[in-house]
């Protein structure tokens, strides 16, 4: 079983780096690369250029980075994510996939055991459970590094952000915006606006961490900049519930998601059936998983 949904994934200057394509091409699942046209023949060498759509040059200079340095250093990936968005829109889909360049690996959990998938149900999953809900606007996998095999959690959790890997719902009257932390600011506004989320600790992804992999944000600016800069623009954006912070010697940004508690999953009276059995019994384990981790 497939995604219902499109998956797009933005990339700038990983031509022969990019992890997340080959992650989908060994569950059998489809997607589009996003790139500059300077880029363009690179990509198209490696992944075919069907598989490639180009940024309009518009998205870059209209994009709202929420600073004041204009031009002089990248705007990171969010007017990519954006056209993806636009382009959703105009394709009529109700619901597209955005996913970052770098994610190695997709994993689901079952009694804190971690395994490799085989396919893309997991995806098909995700997409079940949040459109049975209206008011759901995007949601995710947690990143494998955040689920401890000794630390117990939930299937999902409400009202968080969703990085790196997201389920959107196209018609929400949004869009990205920020240099930096894009995630994050995208989360906040939805959440602000009255929409929920869902980050899933049923389902994983492994993503290579941040400023350890060449090209895309890495070396278009935080490699210039640190980290500083995007903790201290999400404060200023939302300045209610962030504030920084200091950890592992340098500054991050503290989020108090607490503040939307009271946000409920709405039912859709109008959402197809599920079967439960379909998906415990088609999730599949890949023959190279890697082996369970420790029950706590």
């Amino acid at each position: 079983m497939r995604p219902r949904w499109p998956i797009f994934i933005p990339s700038k200057s990983r031509a022969d780096t990019a992890l997340t394509p080959d992650a989908l091409e060994r569950l059998g699942v489809e997607y589009r690369l996003i790139v500059e046209d300077q880029q363009h023949d690179a990509y198209a060498a490696r992944y075919g250029a069907d598989r490639l759509l180009v940024l309009p040059p518009s998205y870059q200079a209209d994009y709202d980075s929420c600073d004041d340095e204009g031009d002089s250093f990248s705007k990171g990936s969010g007017p990519a994510r954006n056209f993806i968005w636009d382009t959703a829109q105009a394709e009529g889909h109700d619901w597209h996939w955005l996913m970052d360049d770098n994610i190695r690996g997709f994993y689901r959990t079952h009694q804190n055991h971690k395994y490799g998938v085989a396919d893309g149900l997991l995806f098909h999953a995700m997409e079940t459970f949040a459109m049975r809900y209206r008011n759901i606007a995007m949601a995710g996998p947690q990143y494998e590094m955040f689920m401890p095999a000794r630390q117990a959690a939930p299937p999902f959790i409400r009202n968080t952000r969703i990085y790196s890997c997201n389920l959107i719902r196209t018609a929400v009257p949004m869009r990205w915006r920020g240099r930096y932390n894009e995630d994050t600011i995208l989360s906040l506004d939805l959440l602000k606006a009255g929409w929920c989320t869902a980050l899933f600790y049923a389902f994983l992804q492994k993503k290579t961490t941040t400023q350890t992999m060449g090209g895309g944000n890495t070396e278009a600016f935080y490699a210039q900049k640190g980290t500083l800069p995007k903790s201290e623009m999400l404060v200023r954006l939302h300045p209610d519930v962030t504030r920084l912070v200091q950890r592992y010697g340098r500054w991050h940004h503290h989020v108090n998601y607490k503040a939307f508690d009271h946000l409920r999953f709405v039912p859709d009276p109008d959402a197809e059936p599920v079967d439960p059995e379909l998906y415990r019994m088609t999730l599949q384990t890949a023959p190279d998983a890697r082996q369970p981790t420790p029950k706590p």
